[in-house]
């Protein structure tokens, strides 16, 4: 929702039509069109302040680079990291764009002031090993739970590391998404589906839970379900992977998200082509999954001095 403040009426409208193209055009995640929705209100909500009442569209247009600063002097006021900051200038930004490009006017001010450098954080792969271990010592993990729950679990984790889903992907999986045991669909950010290939041993996971289930999984319905029946939530699985961080004697960084960046890394480490690894992770730009290179560097520079004919 947006904050409790006091918009003016031709920016508020603005507003709405600009949600709903993200909504329709950019297909954006009711969870990200709020976030944005959050980021603009609080721009106007600092505006309002800093300038003695809700600014105008007109007003917008007339900000100086000076306005934009204090903003984000306020913000870091307030504890705000780099990473927030700039997250949530991206969301103003956005607005903007959208006002110059419906002809509403240019608020140059916005792009004119550079936004805070934020460093990478390199993700923490799992060793090969450990990754491998996660499915095999899932039964011994939880030997007091039931079996397909078990088997739940070890699947979805399984789908994680053995084809790079993002959590929220193998949640929102169907039965209907299984493609000839060898291949799922996957909806991934936007919208945008993928084909995913899915190893033998993760395919006989699936299969083996699917068997022990003994909820009704029909095809069009989630393929992974909690003991109450309906979308198996991540806390779970996040639950699962912490008993078996246990188990292992992993350390904290071994989350459900590090099996997907050990996914990834694992490719790479073993000649992966970047471009086939970004549509299997399913990023929009080539650029988020170079990140990766910077991760397995080491191999890299060996692949180099290996390869490369002056070397």
């Amino acid at each position: 929702m947006m904050p409790q403040t006091k918009i003016a009426p031709d920016v508020a409208a603005e507003i709405g039509r600009w949600l709903r193209f993200l909504g329709a055009e950019r297909r954006m995640s009711p969870k990200t069109l709020e976030a944005y929705q959050r980021d603009v209100g609080q721009f106007l909500d600092f505006l309002a302040g800093h300038l003695g009442g809700a600014p105008t569209l007109r007003q917008l247009a007339k900000l100086s680079p000076a306005d934009v600063r204090a903003f984000m002097a306020a913000r870091r006021g307030d504890g705000l990291s780099s990473r927030s900051l700039m997250r949530g200038l991206a969301g103003a930004r956005s607005f903007a764009r959208f006002l110059e490009r419906n002809g509403k006017g240019k608020v140059g001010a916005l792009s004119a002031v550079r936004a805070p450098k934020v460093g990478k954080t390199l993700p923490k792969p799992l060793p090969i090993a450990a990754a491998k271990r996660i499915a095999d010592t899932g039964l011994r993990a939880g030997e007091e739970r039931e079996p397909w729950i078990i088997a739940r679990d070890t699947a979805v984790l399984g789908l994680l590391y053995g084809s790079g889903l993002r959590i929220s992907e193998a949640l929102s999986l169907k039965p209907k998404d299984l493609v000839a045991g060898d291949a799922i669909t996957v909806t991934g950010k936007g919208n945008k589906t993928r084909m995913v290939p899915v190893l033998p041993q993760v395919a006989k996971l699936i299969t083996d839970y699917v068997a022990l289930c003994p909820l009704d999984l029909p095809d069009d319905g989630a393929l992974f379900v909690g003991a109450r029946g309906g979308q198996l939530s991540p806390r779970i699985v996040q639950l699962a992977m912490a008993r078996l961080r246990g188990a292992l004697g992993l350390p904290d960084t071994a989350t459900p998200h590090a099996l997907r960046h050990s996914f990834a890394t694992h490719l790479l480490a073993r000649g992966g082509d970047l471009r086939a690894i970004q549509e299997l992770l399913g990023h929009a730009s080539l650029s988020t999954t170079q990140i990766y290179t910077a991760v397995d560097s080491e191999r890299l520079l060996e692949v180099y001095a290996s390869a490369h004919p002056r070397a």
